[in-house]
This record gives structure tokens, C-alpha cells and sequence, in this order.
């Protein structure tokens, strides 16, 4: 059973950045596609970025790209998402994810909140 653990969210104004951190326990981390999503109130869960577990590919929602990067540390199984430029449209509580797919994890965290002021 793998173990997720976010940090890193918090309260930013508009134009800010935050780097969110998710530490893995419990499995072969190097072997987990990473990935993150997020959910804000009243819509549904949606994939913001992942990073495969073979050639460190990473794949991003398009309205992030050029603003966040996702990357990873199979030392320290722990996998970022650095956050820039935010927007109000990006708050949203986020989750980190592993799985042998990116798109379909497996393993979920507990959610980190990220909340962008106008």
C-alpha cells in the first residue's frame, strides 16, 4: 500500500507561486507514474500534471502550461509541483497521485488546499 503526504499549499495572491511537495511511502516509488489533480468547490476533479516513472516525461492540463512543472526525486520519493504566476482560477484543494498510469492513479493523498486572492 503506497502512502502519500502533501505539503506546500497555502494562501497566495494573485501573481504568487507556492511549490507543493508529496512524499511517498509503502511502494517502489521509481516505478509510479506521478501526477497531480486538483478540485475546486463545486466542480469535479481534474488531472493538472504528471511525470512518467520511465524517462521523466511530464504531461500538464493546458491552462497551467508555462506556469507550474512537475518534477521528481526518486531519492527522496518525493515528487513537486511548482506553482507560478497563479491565478484565482487555480484554487483549487490538490492531490497528489501514483500509479502505473497517469491518468487512472491508483493511490491518492489527502489534499492540500491552494487558495490564490484576487
Amino acid at each position: 500500500q503506497v502512502q502519500l503526504v502533501e505539503s506546500g499549499g497555502g494562501l497566495v495572491q494573485t501573481g504568487g507561486s507556492l511549490r507543493l511537495s508529496c512524499a511517498a511511502s509503502g511502494g517502489t516509488f521509481s516505478s509510479y507514474a506521478m501526477g497531480w489533480f486538483r478540485q475546486a468547490p463545486g466542480k469535479e476533479r481534474e488531472f493538472v500534471a504528471g511525470i512518467s516513472w520511465s524517462d521523466g516525461s511530464s504531461y500538464y492540463k493546458d491552462s497551467v502550461k508555462g506556469r507550474f512543472t512537475i518534477s521528481r526525486d526518486n531519492a527522496k520519493n518525493t515528487v513537486y509541483l511548482q506553482m507560478n504566476s497563479l491565478k484565482p482560477e487555480d484554487t483549487a484543494v490538490y492531490y497528489c497521485t501514483a500509479g502505473y498510469h497517469i491518468a487512472s492513479p491508483d493511490y491518492w493523498g489527502q489534499g492540500t488546499q491552494v487558495t490564490v486572492s484576487s
